[in-house]
């Protein structure tokens, strides 16, 4: 592959990061009234209803899939769509959101690990050096210019840990995709990794106070939606589109866009 097609790869997967930034205006408000697990079922139920059609339509792309392509598939479903979502909305219910946002800078660390492990790409000395500047670059603009401990003591600690565990499920979610995208296309692999969550989701939300059955309003429900259709279906789309083409460790750090627009819209509208 060419310079120019990585390129445009990668630009493809920054503008579907940058979508990802108008998730949190949307979620931080609805942490104020639903547990973290049924916003993140929701928001998967409604984006099952879209894509299970897809999923039958595409069947003959996954009925053959073989045990580590499912192993892959469940991984990005159940660990990077399910969880990491769960731990990332109550990061920001009981953290700073622009603060967890910012600790994503810390994904392209897992998924660099994975993608040279799993994937055996290679990386270069030119790229330890990028990936040192653009993680010390995630810190001062996280923590200012100090090593300041007292950032994550008391209150912060657990949404720091939460977020930070955010960032390994989706880290090694950008490289079990681009695994998984050697055999299946983009449209395809967005649609199980939505799907497959599902079910998991229903279990946690099942074990939480109040069971699965919320009345919602208006508002929520719109939030929702537009959650589930923006930041949520169509970023993922944009995002495997360049994936499919890019090198993970590469799109790690592409996905930087993310807390970039994250911060601006969390400025403006939180």
């Amino acid at each position: 592959m060419t310079d120019s097609p990585k390129r445009r790869a990668l630009l493809w997967v920054a503008l579907g990061a940058s979508l990802w930034g108008a998730d949190t205006p949307l979620r931080r408000p609805l942490t104020a009234s639903l547990s973290s697990s049924h916003i993140v079922l929701i928001e998967h139920v409604i984006l099952t209803a879209v894509l299970l059609p897809v999923c039958w339509r595409r069947r003959q792309d996954w009925l053959t899939l073989r045990p580590a392509q499912w192993a892959a598939i469940l991984g990005i479903a159940w660990g990077g769509s399910a969880l990491g979502t769960v731990c990332f909305t109550e990061a920001i219910k009981i953290g700073n959101p622009t603060t967890a946002v910012f600790l994503q800078k810390m994904q392209p660390l897992f998924a660099v690990a994975l993608a040279r492990a799993l994937l055996h790409e290679s990386l270069g000395r030119r790229f330890w050096l990028l990936l040192a500047a653009a993680v010390g670059a995630g810190y001062l603009v996280s923590f200012g210019d100090q090593l300041n401990v007292s950032l994550l003591a008391g209150e912060r600690a657990p949404a720091a840990l939460l977020a930070l565990a955010a960032a390994a499920l989706w880290g090694a979610s950008t490289v079990l995709g681009r695994f998984a995208l050697r055999s299946l296309p983009f449209l395809t692999l967005t649609a199980l990794r939505l799907v497959a969550a599902t079910p998991l989701l229903l279990a946690l939300a099942w074990n939480t106070p109040g069971g699965l059955l919320r009345p919602l309003t208006g508002g929520q429900v719109a939030s929702l939606l537009l959650m589930a259709l923006l930041p949520g279906l169509a970023a993922l789309l944009i995002y495997y589109r360049g994936l499919s083409q890019a090198l993970a460790s590469r799109a790690a750090l592409a996905e930087l866009a993310y807390p970039a627009t994250a911060t601006v819209l969390n400025w403006a509208l939180l």
